[in-house]
């Protein structure tokens, strides 16, 4: 049986999500241990000009959510771009879970060859369906996953590579 758009992203991105969970998790109990306030690792960022943590946390849920919302004609879901906590946090991505799962397999499958467009403020990125998740959402969401990682343990937090992939 081939891969289908389906097992190329709900999957995929319900699996880096929960890892990105699992990352937070250990990121506040180091601060919790540490007796460092949790602000300092949400609002971390490796240089000036890129965006903290919370902000990773927030693109890497809007890429999956976004994905397939474009891929299944879907009505987009609006989450406001306002958590500061660990907690915080971790509700939008469960509730990014629960958007992906709740989407059928039918409503993404067989939209390979669809045109999807991604708009961006300075205009509109024509794709396929397949050509979307393939060279614009994975490695947009992957991104995301691994600057929240890099920054984590870049402030000490013990995570590694099993904790990044989610366990195997």
């Amino acid at each position: 049986m081939a891969t289908t758009l389906y097992d190329l992203t709900i999957p995929v991105f319900v699996r880096g999500l929960t890892a990105l969970s699992g990352l937070l998790d250990k990121g506040a109990a180091y601060a919790a241990e540490q007796g460092i306030d949790p602000a300092t690792l949400t609002g971390a960022q490796l240089i000036a000009d890129m965006k903290p943590l919370t902000a990773q946390v927030q693109f890497a849920c809007d890429t999956a959510k976004g994905t397939v919302t474009r891929l299944g004609e879907l009505e987009p879901v609006a989450m406001p771009d306002d958590e500061q906590t660990f907690a915080q946090l971790q509700a939008r991505i469960a509730k990014t879970i629960a958007l992906l799962e709740a989407v059928p397999r039918e409503t993404i499958d067989g939209r390979e060859d669809a045109t999807v467009v991604l708009k961006i403020p300075g205009g509109e990125i024509p794709f396929t369906g397949r050509s979307h998740v393939q060279t614009f959402s994975l490695p947009n969401f992957y991104f995301h996953l691994t600057i929240t990682y890099a920054l984590l343990r870049q402030a000490g937090v013990p995570v590694g590579k099993m904790d990044f992939l989610g366990g195997v």
